[in-house]
């Protein structure tokens, strides 16, 4: 049989290994920065500076926060974190691992250099212009989504062109049957197309602008977002992770994998199941019960192709165990796959709906990705780039014990962080539903469950900087590295040419032996084998137009609450504050009253995108209208301890100082009539901004008469400043939540 020459691209390996490293470090800090101003919230004004001078009243401003415009607010750094971890962290040492790992398994180069750069690039410049439009509040609000639609655009182009080079590559190879990792690509690749595409569908306000608004509304949104959210968990951070998992894990212990035909059962049970869990993110909302119900039976069976993955990697290492007191790589492994086990277990768990209605919107499922980011993910990662470095510069290590230190500081940083996560969110949850003999809650103010978990933030930080310090050390272990080696851009290696031969199933051939030989045909069974739980769930939600009830006192926002509604979601208030009260007694008492409601499914009609949220850091506010007079969430925007002493909410002076620029308003107006068949009639469309101005001074009427000292204030002001300001708009949103069915008698109409 003729042996063929080619060689192998590690120049590609090299440009994501040092993008993983760069953006692993900045995602670090933006979370270590979010855990700081949880518990130190003035951190902007000590980086910014104050100019106390100028400050004559509460109608002034912080000037060097009202010059950054947001920038540095928690929502924003916040989503700065999750994507950098995610798309920036994660994905990129995901493609260091499969532009390595398969190009050796399939023996051959991958199929086009200017594909494999293309990609690259392509995938960089999302990340940094991600940074951009972050920073300046440009974001959909949609968990691990945020990125507004060109951005969505391009993340899709690099994905096809990612795809497109993985598959060809795949059809030149000189290896007759696919290795177990492969597998886990190719679904990988699959599901994340399909995910990103259907989650992202939305409607630009225009083509030359960055705005859009989701394709879903309120409840259907939302089991779309979660469908995704819960699924770019599995198929950006587990699926792809466990590929690198089965290659470098038997590679860096020098031992096979421990079953072959548990990797058969672990691929294709996980890949089945795995999609139909994200309801359980939704329990206990206005989400139709039937998909809650789905979502929890689906998640309690993921515990079984999880665990027999986790039992795959660790039972690989028997025979190895003595290497794994010398190697640092190992080590990383083992915690890597552990961590893995642990929050596939837990997860489930937490879908259960006993458990889920003590720990939903608690740090108690803030401990728990935690544990798999910091130590599935990122362990997983340290090993592979630990494994990578001296090969790929022909040399040893520079030092194994600072990589046994970056273990110990990484360790330490994971226990420091989950476990107050842990102890916190349990504090939460039962502090949350406690009363008293009479009725009445034990903690009413919801300050006082926020204060008694501040210990626990701390804690946390400090094990961020542990696990930091930690990826520090590897930073300077990777550069002396480095140095000291000698980079082969082009590895020269030889194989056999892959002989023609059926693609029918032979004598005696098993079946997914079969299958291994015929990728087109185990591309399509695992899109099928993804598509099934998809297609049950959101088909049904999507197209029933009775699974939403109508409310017929539900009203389109005004055009001042849709610009404070945009407000919101710029500054990444849904980070903190949910807008779903869930039918149990302690909410509806503590966010409603005595005699309130949860809320409703036909409440949410017009909401794009929805802001149920993922964690109170902050009260619910869906039932925030009319609970609080205008002139206190002005000075709450200002200055949050100056009405809830003890707050841990940054303070928000440039929507005061800022003036709302309604230049977009009427066209958002019409784009929600032409598209989303809003009723807005034309006579409302035509008065908008009469509209606006009416709303917006009957506001400042009513700050002005609840505080004295701030008529004061603006007296000196030019006549209708205030009706200008951004906090207005923001204030009209505020004030509109919940208001529409406190009086009202739901209904449920057949043609909605």
């Amino acid at each position: 049989m003729e042996t063929q020459k080619f060689s192998y691209d590690n120049s590609i390996v090299r440009a994501f290994l040092y993008a993983t490293v760069a953006f692993g470090i900045i995602g670090f800090l933006f979370g270590l920065t979010a855990a700081l101003m949880l518990f130190y919230p003035e951190l902007p004004e000590f980086i910014f500076g104050t100019d106390d001078t100028t400050i004559k009243s509460l109608g002034g401003g912080i000037d060097g926060l009202i010059k950054t415009h947001g920038a540095f607010g928690f929502g924003r750094i916040r989503m700065l974190h999750t994507t950098t971890v995610i798309f920036a962290f994660v994905m990129n040492v995901v493609y260091v691992g499969v532009y390595y790992s398969l190009q050796r398994l399939l023996k051959t180069r991958m199929y086009s250099d200017t594909l494999s750069w293309i990609h690259f690039w392509t995938w960089q410049i999302m990340i940094l212009v991600t940074y951009v439009t972050f920073f300046m509040g440009i974001n959909t609000s949609k968990e691990y989504a945020e990125h507004e639609w060109p951005i969505d655009i391009l993340i899709a182009f690099s994905w096809i062109i990612f795809g497109a080079n993985m598959f060809l590559t795949i059809a030149k190879r000189r290896v007759r049957h696919l290795y177990v990792a492969i597998w886990f690509y190719v679904g990988t690749w699959i599901a994340v197309a399909m995910l990103h595409i259907f989650n992202n569908l939305e409607v630009p306000l225009s083509f030359t602008g960055w705005k859009s608004y989701s394709a879903y509304a309120g409840v259907k949104d939302a089991i779309v977002q979660w469908w995704y959210g819960h699924n770019a968990v599995a198929f950006v951070l587990t699926t792809p992770v466990l590929g690198l998992m089965y290659y470098f894990l038997p590679k860096a212990a020098d031992r096979p994998v421990f079953s072959y035909k548990l990797s058969i059962i672990h691929f294709w049970s996980l890949i089945f199941v795995y999609i139909w869990a994200g309801p359980h993110h939704l329990q206990y909302t206005a989400l139709p019960a039937w998909a809650q119900a789905v979502g929890t039976g689906f998640s309690i069976m993921l515990i079984a192709p999880s665990w027999g993955g986790m039992l795959n990697g660790l039972l690989t290492l028997r025979g190895a165990w003595d290497k794994v007191r010398e190697n640092p790589i190992l080590k990383f492994f083992v915690v890597a796959v552990t961590c893995y086990g642990m929050a596939t277990f837990e997860g489930p768990l937490l879908a259960t709906k006993n458990i889920n209605k003590i720990g939903h919107f608690t740090d108690w499922v803030i401990g728990h990705v935690h544990l798999g980011a910091l130590g599935w993910n990122g362990f997983m990662a340290f090993g592979v780039i630990y494994y990578l470095i001296p090969i790929l510069w022909r040399t040893k290590l520079y030092s194994v014990k600072l990589a046994n230190w970056h273990f110990w500081l990484g360790t330490l940083g994971i226990i420091f962080y989950a476990v107050p996560m842990y102890i916190s969110g349990f504090t939460q949850g039962l502090m949350w539903k406690q009363f008293n003999p009479d009725g009445t809650l034990v903690w009413k103010n919801w300050l006082d469950t926020v204060t008694a978990i501040i210990p626990y933030f701390k804690m946390r930080f400090v094990g961020g900087l542990f696990y930091l310090s930690g990826a520090i050390l590897m930073v300077v272990n990777l550069v002396a590295t480095v140095r000291k080696g000698s980079f082969q851009k082009d590895v020269p290696a030889e194989a056999p040419a892959l002989a023609n031969i059926s693609k029918k199933r032979k004598e005696g051939e098993g079946t997914h032996l079969w299958l291994e030989r015929t990728p087109v045909l185990m591309g399509i069974l695992s899109l099928l084998t993804i598509s099934i739980g998809s297609m049950v769930e959101i088909i049904p939600t999507l197209s029933l137009k009775k699974s939403v009830p109508t409310i017929s006192a539900v009203k389109p926002y005004s055009p001042l609450e849709l610009e404070g509604r945009d407000i919101y979601i710029r500054e990444g208030c849904n980070a903190c504050h949910s807008q779903m009260v869930r039918p149990f007694r302690d909410e509806i008492v503590r966010f409603n009253g005595k005699n309130g409601q949860y809320s409703k499914a036909g409440e949410f009609v017009y909401d794009r995108p929805f802001l149920w949220g993922s964690k109170r850091t902050g009260p619910d506010l869906h039932r925030e209208g009319g609970k609080n007079p205008s002139s206190w969430h002005y000075k709450h925007m200002y200055n949050p301890r100056s009405t809830s002493a003890g707050s841990i909410m940054p303070r928000y002076p440039w929507l005061i100082a800022t003036d709302l620029d309604r230049s977009k308003m009427v066209d958002k107006m019409k784009l929600m009539k032409s598209a989303f068949e809003v009723p807005y009639t034309k006579a409302e469309i035509d008065s908008a901004n009469s509209w606006a101005n009416n709303q917006a001074s009957k506001i400042v009427r009513d700050i002005m008469s609840e505080a004295p000292d701030l008529k004061k204030a603006y007296a000196q002001k030019p006549k209708g400043e205030l009706e200008k300001k951004e906090v207005v708009a923001l204030i009209s949103y505020l004030q509109r939540l919940g208001t529409d069915i406190k009086t009202t008698e739901i209904k449920t109409a057949s043609n909605n």
